[in-house]
């Protein structure tokens, strides 16, 4: 399971150090092998046992279902872990998401979401202010 939020910097050619904390994890459960997409407003990153799993269920939709297929196969790209750590974000899904050198990297369980950094503030910001008007009855019920 994948937690936590890093704040990270990406190089002007789109490499971001994997976190450390991560980088082990990532080694044994795929070989250091990700595939990054695009999701709403950021870019999804998973192991690439997990992301075969979903690819499987976002490829079953029904044709009313094309514009995500679209989003989220037809934008996924395979990257690998290299010696130094890192990975290649593609311009393409840097240009999608919006992202700058400041990122923050979120551990959501069996993938990573990566924001822009000021993206992804402005939205913990508006989520704040509007917690209790819009909870959806799934969250109310949980105890933290």
């Amino acid at each position: 399971m994948f937690q936590g939020a890093n704040a990270l910097a990406m190089d002007a050619k789109g490499r971001l150090a994997v976190p450390t904390r991560h980088r082990e994890v990532l080694q044994a459960l795929c070989g250091g092998a990700l595939t990054i997409t695009r999701n709403k407003g950021c870019l999804v990153i998973y192991p690439r046992p997990e992301w075969e799993i979903v690819r499987e269920r976002v490829a079953a939709l029904p044709m009313e279902a094309t514009a995500w297929k679209r989003m989220y196969l037809g934008n996924a790209m395979d990257v690998e872990i290299d010696s130094a750590g890192r990975i290649l974000v593609s311009p393409e899904l840097r240009a999608a998401a919006k992202l700058d050198k400041a990122v923050t990297l979120l551990g959501m369980g069996n993938h990573f979401e990566l924001w822009d950094t000021p993206t992804h503030v402005a939205n913990e910001e508006v989520l704040a202010a509007t917690a209790e008007s819009d909870m959806p009855d799934s969250v109310k019920g949980l105890s933290i």
